[in-house]
């Protein structure tokens, strides 16, 4: 307790120690004297009180919060196993520490470390940001404070336009709101390759967190008073010029902007920064959905802030219905991933009660996105008309990155085009280092459209991107649906779709996983399993990473691992469907429900050898 720095944090202990001590051994006798004496006074639920609260504290000081390639990420409450404001001057402090060792000190470009650090507006986002500016303006820093809290695309932007040796971002994306987070990215003088300004992999994280473990007590930490440079909302202004720049690169600037779009922050922090960037490309009929438009911490409208997840987007669906809309677009609460809904007459159905779900809206998968906007910047980027991408790299074609676990039909799409593939382990860390990188994508809702200026996901440049796509199509009489049929009678029809299982324990995710790889299901799907590939021995040339590649005789895949964010275990699913160039959008439909019915199948196999 001695060493925690912020008294609400001091607080949060002694309640917890309170309750072990009013329900400890004194208290239990003084229980079971009063039960002899009036059995109605016993009660059974103090000793569950004291477990509870003696269990958590147990896990609090467990161990330290791991810093890895994902930063930090955790609930916040008191102790070293939390987010706290200990434990984020400690990560600040090993972040300085590491900045000073790794920028030169010598020549002419010996000046401090630069760091921009940025926040969203969870619960005490806005302190641990302040925290961390002190904690490295007093290491020494340049410090760069965003003025407000906003979307963590635009700090990903500022570490490349101001050229900073490190970012930080606190925030904790989709997570519930008792959680935040910790991201870093390293650039200027640090990362000098196509990964500058990117967030960190391997050895970075480790040489960070090796730092950290280095730092002694939070409340010996140094911490300036000030000395930090709180940055104009001038930078969000840059961030809308590249936005409004890349509209311009897609379409001319000129293009149709017909269309009626519904958006969503899910209470998070890219609803103003989403609407000027589509009021600056030319989009004026959006209605967003005012319940969860302004920032709150709370998320109260959503079980969970993730657009994934079911229920989440229901709000703006039913908005959608009501206003005739074109188009949903939603933002994860830090605003890098972006969720799109469009309407599905294949989608509709008279069972059950009638919603916005019932009448057909329904939320296109990642790898759907991916693949509409990757076939969109692979005719870009093969045409030297447009200017786009060609130039991006001296080592050949410009590349099309998609993360291992995200569909294979963006490697047939830039087969397509003429153009390379890279396949990457998951996460942006990996998809947005890539050299010659035209465009990026992950299924998990994330996509890069404009990589010289984010070299992360952006859900705000991905909504511009994927409405003028959208509006181009409805000039046409034609819908992103439609788009899906022309490429699957090119490249295939490829259905993908994903189980997920949270677990509440590291060991239960540690058994399932050896459980998959000690007894791999022999068919999928009525399909024989003809390989299994363990990515733990590292794949390909990627780097080993857990997880488990299924493989059928009928091309079907199915890829199984930890989700590095949260506790559980995911399961991508793929089936590909060999289809005519000349088939009928209604073949296209019976074709799509039959895959969907064979992925149902898969999806029943792996649950089983999951022992789920």
């Amino acid at each position: 307790m001695a060493a925690d720095v912020d008294e609400s944090d001091r607080d949060d202990l002694r309640s917890l120690v309170a309750q072990v001590i009013a329900n400890g051994p004194d208290a239990r006798r003084a229980q079971r004297s009063m039960a002899a004496a009036d059995p109605s006074r016993r009660d059974p639920t103090a000793s569950r009180v004291r477990a509870v609260a003696l269990a958590e504290l147990r896990d609090r000081f467990s161990g330290r919060l791991q810093f890895g390639t994902a930063g930090l990420r955790g609930t916040m409450a008191a102790g070293p196993n939390r987010m706290n404001t200990a434990v984020v001057i400690g990560a600040a402090a090993g972040l300085g520490a590491y900045l000073r060792s790794a920028v030169p000190t010598d020549g002419r470009d010996a000046r401090p470390p630069r760091v921009v650090v940025g926040y969203d507006a969870r619960y005490r986002s806005s302190a641990f940001a302040h925290d961390t500016a002190a904690v490295l303006t007093a290491a020494g820093a340049e410090v760069l404070l965003l003025p407000s809290a906003l979307p963590t695309p635009v700090l990903a932007f500022a570490v490349r336009r101001l050229e900073a040796d490190a970012g930080v971002m606190v925030t904790a994306s989709h997570n519930p709101a008792s959680d935040n987070g910790y991201k870093v990215y390293l650039g200027g003088r640090v990362v000098t390759d196509s990964g500058q300004g990117a967030q960190i992999v391997p050895p970075y994280d480790a040489r960070i967190a090796a730092a950290i473990d280095a730092v002694g007590p939070a409340a010996q930490v140094p911490r300036a008073d000030s000395g930090w440079t709180v940055l104009g909302h001038e930078v969000v202004d840059a961030y809308l010029e590249t936005v409004v720049a890349l509209a311009r690169r897609l379409d001319g600037g000129t293009g149709p902007r017909h269309l009626r779009v519904v958006t969503t922050s899910l209470h998070g922090v890219g609803g103003r920064t989403l609407a000027r960037a589509l009021a600056a490309t030319g989009f004026t009929d959006v209605v967003p959905v005012e319940e969860q438009l302004d920032p709150d911490p709370r998320f109260p409208t959503v079980t969970f802030p993730n657009p994934e997840e079911p229920g989440a987007i229901d709000l703006a669906l039913a908005v959608a219905q009501d206003a005739a809309a074109d188009l949903v677009i939603a933002n994860d609460p830090d605003a890098d991933r972006c969720a799109v809904a469009v309407h599905d007459p294949h989608w509709g159905t008279y069972k059950g009660a009638e919603t916005a779900r019932s009448q057909g809206w329904r939320m296109l998968h990642g790898d759907e996105v991916g693949t509409l906007l990757g076939w969109d910047a692979a005719v870009r980027a093969a045409d030297s008309r447009y200017g786009v991408g060609v130039a991006a790299t001296s080592a050949g074609a410009p590349v099309l990155a998609s993360s291992i676990v995200s569909s294979r039909l963006l490697s047939s799409i830039a087969q397509r085009h003429g153009l390379r593939h890279a396949t990457t382990l998951t996460g942006f860390k990996w998809i947005a280092r890539t050299p010659g990188l035209v465009f990026g994508y992950e299924e998990a809702l994330g996509y890069c459209v404009d990589p010289a200026s984010v070299r992360d996901k952006d859900g705000i440049s991905a909504a511009v991107a994927i409405a003028l796509l959208a509006a181009r199509l409805r000039s046409e009489g034609r819908t992103l649906l439609d788009a899906l049929d022309d490429i699957a009678r090119v490249c295939g029809l490829f259905v993908t779709d994903q189980l997920s299982v949270r677990f509440d324990s590291l060991d239960a995710i540690s058994d399932t996983m050896a459980r998959l790889r000690s007894a791999p299901p022999r068919t999928l799907a009525g399909s024989g399993v003809a390989d299994v590939i363990d990515l733990a021995a590292g794949v390909d040339g990627l780097p080993a990473t857990d997880g488990v590649v299924l493989l059928a005789a009928d091309d079907t895949r199915v890829i199984v691992r930890p989700s590095g964010t949260e506790p559980k275990v995911k399961c991508y699913l793929e089936v590909v469907t060999p289809v005519p160039p000349d088939a009928s959008s209604e073949r296209l439909a019976a074709a799509r429900v039959t895959a969907r019915e064979r992925i149902a199948r898969v999806k029943a196999d792996v649950g089983a050898a999951l022992g789920l």
